[in-house]
């Protein structure tokens, strides 16, 4: 089954002072975020990575530059449709003003209706349409084997995993997903399977790439019970 390590990008200048950054350039992680992401970088050593593959904006291709070093020949590889949500009018302006905005309670409540306003605003649907089309394709170009990591932002990773779990767009604000946090979802040709989301901290022996038994082959079932864990 393909791993696919969701990880959000370290915590910003923005985020700190409660400003929507969009697509603004120049918004890089601020010292809480530096230290996050090494942190999550150290800690994802043992796992073997593929790639990673990153939304362009700054503050994620600083995050994917801690997951890749010391990994020799792995390189950050960038990808549009893992990019933040194009929030038009709204990108730059404070979160406490938007919550004023009649359009914030569709937001939180049917997101799927919401095109944000302004001639580059986009819609939420069209935003984990094209999140999920890249996962989908990453997984089918990496192949069933492998393990890599996607490096975005947090209403991106959101969609994408609603998507996993079955959930419509408009239960996606259920979700949590903090900076520099990791979310972890298994796709098998039938099901995804996710088994981590918003981990701050948990060791991750259980991500590593199952043993292949001869003659085995890897099964889309999902575990009746519950299963034994990730020490398979």
């Amino acid at each position: 089954m393909t791993t696919v390590l969701l990880v959000r990008h370290g915590r910003t200048t923005a985020n700190s002072s409660g400003v929507l950054a969009g697509w603004t350039s120049g918004v890089g992680l601020d010292d809480r975020g530096k230290e996050q992401v090494l942190g999550l970088g150290l800690r994802l050593q043992l796992v073997p990575l593929a790639t990673v593959v990153s939304s362009p904006l700054q503050r994620c291709q600083e995050t994917a530059q801690a997951l890749v070093e010391g990994r020799e020949g792995v390189v950050v590889q960038s990808d549009d449709r893992l990019g933040e949500v194009r929030y038009g009018d709204w990108t730059g302006q404070a979160l406490k003003t938007l919550a004023k905005d009649p359009l914030w309670k569709a937001v939180q409540s049917h997101p799927s209706s919401v095109t944000f306003p302004g001639k580059d605003g986009e819609a939420m649907a069209a935003m984990q349409g094209r999140a999920v089309a890249a996962v989908r394709q990453w997984n089918h170009d990496l192949g069933p084997d492998a393990t890599y990591a996607f490096v975005s932002h947090g209403d991106v990773i959101k969609a994408v995993l609603a998507d996993a779990l079955g959930l419509h767009l408009d239960q996606f604000q259920r979700i949590v997903v903090d900076p520099a946090s990791l979310s972890v979802v298994r796709y098998s040709p039938l099901r995804p399977f996710v088994e981590r989301m918003n981990d701050s901290g948990a060791p991750v022996d259980g991500l590593l790439p199952p043993k292949r038994r001869r003659g085995r082959k890897q099964s889309s079932d999902a575990a009746v019970g519950g299963g034994a864990g990730a020490g398979r």
